[in-house]
C-alpha cells in the first residue's frame, strides 16, 4: 500500500494539504497519485498571487504515461511554488511528500482542510482508485 502519512488532509482527486506553523498550506500529489502517474517528465504550477478556490485546477503533471490535472485542495491565494520541479520534475515521484511538493498557499477558509480526507479515508479512495 501507498505511504500516507497521518498528519496531512487529502482531496479525492490525490492531493495532499499539509497546515504549516505560519498557518499557510503547502500542497503535493500523493504517493499514490505519482506511482500511477509513473515517471513524472513536467510540472505546469500555478502563477504566484492568484487566488484558487478547492477543487479548481491550479496546475498539470505530466508523465510518461498521462498528464493529469492538479487541483487545489482548499482555496486562497498561491504565496510560493517548487520552482525546483521545472528543472527536476522526478522529484515529485522520489519525495512526494517533502522536496516534491508544488505550490503553498495563504488559505482564505482554515475551515476547508476539515472537510477533506483524513490518512484512513483516502486510504480507501485510494484502494477503491486500483481497482
Amino acid at each position: 500500500m501507498s505511504n500516507i502519512p497521518a498528519e496531512l488532509r487529502y482531496a479525492s482527486t490525490h492531493e495532499w494539504a499539509r497546515l504549516e506553523e505560519d498557518g499557510t498550506v503547502t500542497v503535493g500529489i500523493t504517493d499514490h497519485a505519482q506511482d500511477a502517474l509513473g515517471d513524472v517528465v513536467f510540472v505546469e504550477l500555478p502563477e504566484l498571487e492568484i487566488d484558487v478556490q478547492a477543487g479548481t485546477e491550479a496546475g498539470v503533471v505530466e508523465s510518461v504515461k498521462a498528464a493529469s490535472d492538479i487541483y487545489s485542495p482548499v482555496s486562497g491565494t498561491v504565496i510560493a511554488v517548487n520552482d525546483a520541479l521545472e528543472e527536476s520534475p522526478e522529484t515529485v515521484n522520489e519525495d512526494p511528500y517533502g522536496s516534491g511538493w508544488f505550490f503553498r498557499l495563504r488559505p482564505s477558509d482554515k475551515a476547508e482542510l476539515d472537510e477533506l480526507l483524513d490518512a484512513e479515508g483516502y486510504a480507501e479512495v485510494a484502494e477503491n482508485d486500483a481497482h
